[in-house]
């Protein structure tokens, strides 16, 4: 059982403003067991999605469904809204957090006692179990460290889930082996580490839960090329080898383009394209609508293709072309790019 957002909207406001969009009427389904990765340019909301697939955000209208938990809009006689938790997804503790696209407050106040109940009666599951299944890492991963050291950090969401301490620390352990993370720094207060260490630390809070659901917003910021292309092995193996989903909000294809099995691109808080990635590369107006930068293996084929009169929009498309164009199952690395430049010159009788 997949993800499915049917007609969702949702919209921020700040004091005596009106109203912004964060989703409007959107409609998506997504596969279970894969990667989808969702871009868009800032503002287009790609962070709001994310917020809805664990309930820390309950959408205005629509209704959501999430493996067998369904997020409907608030109820009538009151004004949607959110409540901010603190580690959504990793354990459900509440705390102060300031997520989101826009400054302020979003559409109306914090959930009504009753409107939480509403939730869990909806769904006939409580919303900390759907958070067990689903967890989110937010794009800045200090507002949702909050224990005294690492260790701690990584244990907290299994003891909120019910393991026993030392269930807990195993969970711990395995967790930071797999995003990289030094045991020396299991001592460490997290806020004494560096940005890229700090990430890591909160996605291995997360992964130390064992969800079904990652969600993650910008994972790869702030992190060196090195640890990026580890991290994106690391999802896609989760996707592979434990038939989890990961959703990844990412603004560099490039980086995703070799990872990701499907993508979703939003503008104005509406999905404009959803497909493959040679699909979309297939798809010039979409890069542009959505402000994607195509990946630089992309962009140099377009500029030979051009200089020696090859199909250059088209050699991504997965058709049959002409000689001079990409075979249809061309990757998009570099040893790929160097190989079909090859074959290139030597048809247009330049000896390499």
């Amino acid at each position: 059982m997949g993800i499915s957002f049917e007609r969702v909207s949702y919209r921020y406001r700040d004091r005596g403003m009106t109203p912004v969009i964060g989703l409007d009427e959107l409609d998506v389904v997504l596969k279970a067991g894969g990667m989808t990765a969702v871009l868009g340019a800032p503002g287009s909301g790609k962070s709001t999605l994310l917020q809805h697939m664990n309930g820390l955000i309950r959408p205005d209208k629509g209704r959501i469904q999430i493996m067998d938990y369904v997020i409907e809009a608030a109820g009538s006689g009151e004004r949607p809204g959110r409540r901010r938790w603190g580690r959504s997804g990793a354990g459900g503790r509440k705390k102060e957090q300031e997520q989101g696209q826009l400054q302020g407050q979003p559409y109306g106040q914090e959930r009504s006692k009753k409107s939480e109940r509403d939730v869990k009666h909806d769904n006939h599951h409580n919303i900390q179990k759907l958070r067990q299944r689903v967890g989110l890492v937010f794009q800045y991963p200090e507002q949702q460290l909050f224990e005294e050291t690492v260790e701690r950090e990584l244990m907290f969401a299994p003891l909120n889930f019910g393991m026993s301490e030392a269930e807990a620390r195993e969970a711990a352990l395995q967790a930071a082996a797999s995003v990289g993370l030094d045991e020396k720094l299991l001592t460490c207060s997290p806020f004494r580490l560096s940005s890229g260490q700090m990430r890591k630390v909160a996605l291995a809070a997360v992964l130390a839960a064992d969800p079904d659901v990652i969600a993650l917003d910008e994972p790869t910021a702030s992190l060196d090329p090195v640890s990026r292309q580890e991290l994106m092995e690391l999802l896609r193996s989760l996707c592979t080898e434990q038939g989890k989903t990961v959703l990844i909000v990412t603004h560099r294809l490039e980086e995703a383009a070799t990872y990701a099995d499907e993508f979703v691109v939003l503008k104005d808080g509406g999905v404009i394209f959803q497909g493959d990635v040679r699909q979309l590369l297939d798809s010039p107006d979409t890069l542009e609508a959505g402000g994607i930068v195509p990946p630089r293996a992309k962009r140099t084929a377009d500029v030979i293709a051009a200089t020696f009169g090859a199909s250059g929009m088209q050699i991504h498309a997965g058709q049959r072309q002409p000689a001079a164009a990409y075979p249809s199952e061309i990757g998009l690395d570099a040893s790929d790019m160097a190989d079909w430049c090859v074959k290139l010159l030597e048809q247009r009788g330049v000896t390499t």
